[in-house]
């Protein structure tokens, strides 16, 4: 799959996929978290509505970050206007505001989350895995947009 600015990356979930994201969700609202999986909730920007997803939230140097192993998928266009969202864990919700991060700041994030996620998420990187090479996952970076996020107290 080649990408443009005209059209970001953005690999599409299969059938199996959307069901397999659906239990995990369904299971972080009821406060079984797989592996630190947490269920992320962000207002739509053209709905208004609070749009919910499952995610991997990485913890790297104290920061919080989410990937998107998916690329510029719905979720990331309206984390990009919300500025924000909730994690959520059973009864536990956490509010959270996120800045995007440029493409230069990200690789030891990518590299760190494809050392804990590579065998959730490696098959959307095309090829590119935390053994990779550095120019490598650079040259991935624009295809996987990353937020830090910061929880409210």
């Amino acid at each position: 799959m080649s990408t443009s600015s005209s059209s970001p990356y953005y690999l599409k979930g299969s059938p199996l996929a959307v069901r397999f994201n659906n239990a995990v969700g369904w299971l972080a609202r009821h406060g079984l978290s797989i592996a630190g999986t947490a269920e992320m909730s962000v207002r739509g920007r053209k709905s208004g509505q609070m749009q919910r997803i499952p995610v991997n939230p990485h913890t790297q140097a104290g920061e919080q970050y989410l990937v998107s192993a998916r690329g510029h998928s719905q979720w990331v266009r309206n984390m990009r206007v919300a500025g924000g969202g909730e994690l959520r864990v059973g009864r536990k919700v956490r509010e959270f505001t996120a800045v995007e991060l440029p493409d230069e700041e990200k690789l030891p994030i990518l590299r760190a989350y494809l050392e804990k996620w590579g065998w959730e998420v490696n098959q959307y990187f095309k090829g590119v895995t935390a053994r990779s090479t550095d120019e490598e996952i650079v040259a991935a970076a624009p295809d996987h947009p990353v937020f830090r996020i910061t929880v409210r107290n």
